[in-house]
């Protein structure tokens, strides 16, 4: 059996590298991309704004809080999008096999590479290096025999760094590792194997598979198989996304009336996360859940997509008209999506007016 060479790159602070790169006065600054306001979240930070403890997603008035001397600058998308392009055709110099994640990272199958180098530890030095010198932007890269150890790679040596896992070094490299490095452990499940004495990735192999798959289902599976380094899953050129959505649970159930300000924060975690996609969502749409649990969505697809955050904010909480609970029916969460994706060039599906 052929051992896959997967690279997975992931630019540096893209957003911010790029106001940095195109703006002189902001190099070694503190930049924070974010619209400034109550109401608004990081998009993304420099590596000088992050030693001051800001990061992505969180409140942007907590990051002034953090870095009083950062600079703020509002979100260029457009240009991001433009500069992700760029980043894509130097890929594609060396792959057809090509899956992004996002604007600024992909997955690539290097396993047989177009470029006639003769490992992928060489592609992914000189993508770095085409990165740099053709675009004046940093990019981490992680080489492995496949995505999962790939991605844990690229961010071993964040910024501008390059790391690779051999398959002969996946059961020394792993078993040290904390659970929570592992993609899809959050919180909420390093927490549960915490409370079973699990924290390390060793501790995860000594559990038996059915023991795991008890307590977490068929994502116990997936853990048993990543725990031991085991990926089989390919790389998949140009993944259409069908969906993009947050949702949140409030701490105490709350009326209709009440739920603008998260519908309003939510809405903007959207809008930042449908900028890294290059095609276009036509359809906004807003879920409720109830006291009771039952769940409602409401969607609305306007005559043009959604331009800005503030149109996607207004079409979801204009999509609250159309719930008829009564005025007492209190709400224990509240989501906010996207959906409808359609390249530039596409025409939109019919108009989904009601749901």
């Amino acid at each position: 059996m052929t051992v896959r060479k997967i690279v997975h790159i992931d630019m540096d602070a893209f957003y911010a590298s790029v106001e940095q790169r195109d703006d002189p006065l902001l190099r070694g600054k503190p930049v924070v991309v974010a619209w400034k306001g109550n109401r608004s979240v990081v998009c993304a930070a420099s590596y000088e704004a992050r030693s001051f403890g800001v990061r992505s997603a969180m409140p942007s008035v907590r990051a002034e809080r953090l870095c009083p001397v950062a600079v703020f600058i509002p979100p260029d998308f457009p240009r991001y999008r433009a500069v992700s392009r760029s980043v894509r055709e130097i890929f594609a110099r060396h792959t057809d096999l090509i899956e992004p994640l996002s604007l600024d990272e992909a997955y690539l199958d290097v396993t047989e590479n177009k470029s006639n180098l003769s490992t992928a530890t060489r592609v992914a030095r000189t993508i770095r290096e085409q990165i740099r010198e053709e675009l004046h932007l940093t990019a981490s890269a992680g080489v492995a025999p496949n995505k999962f150890l790939a991605k844990i790679a690229s961010d071993w040596r964040k910024p501008d760094g390059l790391f690779v896992i051999q398959p002969e070094d996946i059961d020394t490299f792993l078993p040290p590792l904390p659970v929570g490095r592992i993609p899809g452990v959050g919180k909420v499940t390093e927490r549960r194997l915490e409370e079973i004495g699990i924290r390390t990735v060793g501790d995860l192999r000594s559990l038996e598979l059915a023991v795991l798959e008890s307590r977490f289902g068929r994502y116990g599976i997936r853990l048993h198989e990543l725990g031991r380094g085991i990926d089989h899953s390919p790389v998949v050129p140009d993944r259409p996304t069908k969906s993009i959505s947050a949702e949140d649970t409030f701490e105490h159930d709350v009326l209709l009336e009440h739920t603008e300000p998260m519908i309003r924060r939510l809405a903007e975690k959207v809008w930042m996360a449908t900028s890294k996609e290059s095609r276009i969502a036509h359809t906004v749409v807003l879920k409720l859940k109830t006291t009771e649990f039952n769940i409602l969505t409401r969607s609305h697809t306007p005559a043009s997509p959604p331009s800005s955050c503030e149109e996607l904010t207004e079409i979801a909480l204009s999509l609250r008209g159309r719930v008829e609970l009564g005025p007492e029916r209190r709400f224990r969460l509240v989501g906010v999506g996207l959906s409808n994706f359609c390249d530039h060039r596409e025409t939109p599906a019919q108009p989904v007016l009601f749901e």
